[in-house]
């Protein structure tokens, strides 16, 4: 089948936020080589929810793994389900067995992904790599994984979209905690869902937004996940409620358009740093266990804090020794390169 036949294209979407952030371009991809197609993105609820008015997007079908589709039962009728849909290919973006062997079992004609897992035969086309580039960031990955079949946009840079009514939303949800239009807003995201070692620490998250806040005469904004209002309570006591805490108070849709109208973030790496990059907010991302060059913010309004230290990164959700990758990094590090960065993209100073 010729490429320019493909007219209903199912994506299988990464199940974090960041990573699909950072898909975006590849899904672009797709949208300009099939621009006449009908693009469905089969992703969770999280990711579902982020990309739910994407213009690379049609539609989105959700994959809960921990509702309906748990299990062999429901892998199945979601399989059913897909396969109802008479789609003519799959784009496999994840690299697990799992996500192959649901196109598969819906019959989906042209499946296509990485040759990774021992699914190989669970793929009709297959995107060999023996090794990746050290410096290859992970936008590029997912752009590499799409030239190989021959799908390519100049766009490489990640993009999101929010509506205007989330927009106004967001500006009303300020305006009712007495923030005008005009405010200089800083956000702060001390969360990082995939796990603690790549949290910095609440009380130099507090001191970095104190003396920011001070300095730039803004208004702190507190941003944190379900799991994480804890963490962000302790910023605000730090900052004795000179803040707005939005902590779990979210949705993904309005956590995006809430980043989007920030003027300066501070943050861990997490999905909230990528959504910044990708809204072009100025930001500053504080980095440890995990990797400062596939992952970084992409964004030229981003500058990465972290220190050298002989076991980073390490990649592991918790910490088998004294986190020192993080204890290394000071509020004051953080602060100068708040205030570096500042200079250069608020003021136009160089």
């Amino acid at each position: 089948m010729m490429q320019q036949d493909y007219h209903n294209i199912l994506v299988r979407a990464v199940n974090w936020i960041g990573d699909a952030v950072m898909t975006t371009p590849a899904l672009i991809a797709v949208r300009e080589t099939y621009p006449k197609a009908r693009i469905t993105l089969l992703a969770n609820p999280m990711v579902g929810q982020l990309l739910q008015v994407h213009p690379a997007i049609d539609r989105v079908l959700v994959f809960d793994r921990k509702g309906e589709h748990n299990g062999l039962a429901g892998r199945l009728r979601l399989a059913r389900q897909l396969k109802c849909e008479k789609f003519d290919l799959a784009i496999v973006l994840p690299n697990s067995f799992d996500s192959a062997l649901i196109p598969w079992l819906a019959r989906i004609p042209q499946r296509w992904g990485k040759a990774s897992d021992g699914r190989s035969l669970l793929l009709t086309r297959r995107f060999h790599e023996p090794a990746a580039p050290s410096d290859r960031h992970e936008v590029q990955y997912y752009c590499d994984l799409l030239r190989s079949f021959g799908l390519s946009s100049p766009q490489s840079k990640p993009l999101l979209a929010t509506t205007p009514q989330e927009d106004d939303e967001a500006a009303a949800l300020f305006a009712l905690h007495g923030i005008p239009a005009e405010a200089m807003l800083l956000g702060i995201n001390a969360g990082a869902s995939f796990g603690s070692a790549k949290r910095w620490y609440p009380e130099r998250f507090g001191e970095v937004a104190d003396r920011l806040a001070t300095e730039w005469d803004a208004r702190i904004i507190l941003f944190g996940g379900p799991d994480e209002v804890g963490i962000v309570t302790e910023i605000e006591q730090t900052l004795q409620g000179q803040c707005l805490n939005l902590a779990g108070k979210t949705s993904v849709r309005q956590l995006m358009a809430l980043i989007k109208r920030c003027s300066f973030f501070v943050t861990n790496d997490s999905g909230p740093m990528h959504i910044a990059a990708a809204f072009g907010v100025p930001l500053v991302a504080v980095f440890g266990p995990t990797d400062h060059v596939g992952t970084a913010p992409c964004s030229g309004k981003a500058v990465i804090v972290r220190q050298s230290v002989d076991c980073a990164p390490c990649k592991l959700r918790v910490c088998p020794t004294d986190h020192r990758c993080m204890t290394a990094v000071s509020s004051n590090d953080v602060v100068q390169a708040a205030q570096l960065l500042y200079e250069a993209n608020i003021t136009g100073e160089p």
